[in-house]
């Protein structure tokens, strides 16, 4: 069990060391320019590339957009009363709460851990949640959220592209297929590496908060992933992806969101940096309980 379990955590934590540990040397890092590549490029190829090349089917994924809903739903619910008990500002807590980081480490985690099919589940709750944060997320943090925008969006547009996979059966030429293939297959390691230098940039402060509050949410997440996978029936798969999906430590995008918007960006760095350290001890056992 442990040597399976280091075999799907041993990546993530490596390659996000290495970005650690390059931004820490303070060694050139474009972090805008790759974050750009990875949004406009990498992403929606990793999208197209894992839904074609996955049988998943039409049920299957709108369960997985409807357990990601329920998820935040729950989650947002969560956070509104950890506001209420601790007198923080809700538009500050409330998208920590809501949205973790199902990208730069749920999808090489689920990718790692259930193989193909359990990173084309992971996909499905990514695209979902990534819609809802851009809008709805975007609204709560006190920043103007654009319709135009959201439809520019290359994850919004790679979800499009990907209806016709995956509800009519279309297969894409091949070789469209081994573009994004060569494409997609950037984008993990990118995506932690940035992840890696992201929290190098990040200065804690309340760290006790910081280590309580985080810890409430990865914990919560597991729970309101395992109960609405239950309430739902979904099989044993996508019930484990979804608590690992919703088990995610918060996600960097909220502190880039608080920072925008001029909102306790300090106390957003903090729950994104000990939500993380925590989730280093918190993911083996969620994995072991489902492996």
């Amino acid at each position: 069990m442990f040597a399976s379990l280091f075999a799907v955590l041993a990546p993530v934590f490596m390659v996000a060391g290495i970005g650690y540990a390059w931004a820490r040397k303070g060694l050139d890092y474009p972090t805008e320019f790759i974050a750009r590549v990875v949004m406009t490029i990498g992403t929606p190829s990793l999208v197209l590339s894992t839904l074609s090349r996955t049988e998943l089917q039409p049920n299957a994924f709108a369960s997985m957009a409807m357990a990601c809903l329920l998820c935040t739903l729950g989650m947002a619910l969560a956070g509104w009363l950890v506001c209420r008990v601790t007198g923080r500002h809700w538009r500050v807590l409330l998208p920590a709460f809501m949205f973790p980081n199902t990208g730069n480490m749920g999808l090489p985690i689920s990718l790692y851990a259930f193989g193909e099919h359990g990173l084309a589940l992971a996909v499905a709750f990514f695209l979902t949640l990534s819609i809802v944060q851009f809008t709805l997320g975007m609204a709560i943090s006190g920043t103007a959220a654009s319709f135009k925008a959201l439809l520019r969006n290359p994850i919004v547009i790679s979800l499009a592209g990907a209806m016709p996979i995956i509800f009519l059966d279309f297969e894409l030429p091949r070789w469209l297929a081994n573009t994004v293939n060569l494409l997609g297959g950037m984008t993990i390691p990118l995506m932690l590496l940035t992840l890696g230098v992201s929290l190098a940039s990040i200065r804690l402060r309340q760290v006790g908060s910081g280590l309580l509050l985080g810890g409430v949410r990865i914990g919560l997440g597991a729970a309101v992933g395992w109960a609405v996978g239950v309430a739902l029936g979904l099989d044993s798969l996508a019930r484990a992806v979804l608590v690992v999906q919703s088990a995610m430590p918060v996600a960097v995008f909220n502190y880039l969101m608080a920072v925008r918007a001029n909102r306790e960006p300090e106390q957003v760095a903090n729950l994104v940096m000990c939500s993380t350290v925590l989730s280093f001890a918190w993911l083996p056992v969620v994995l072991a309980w489902w492996m």
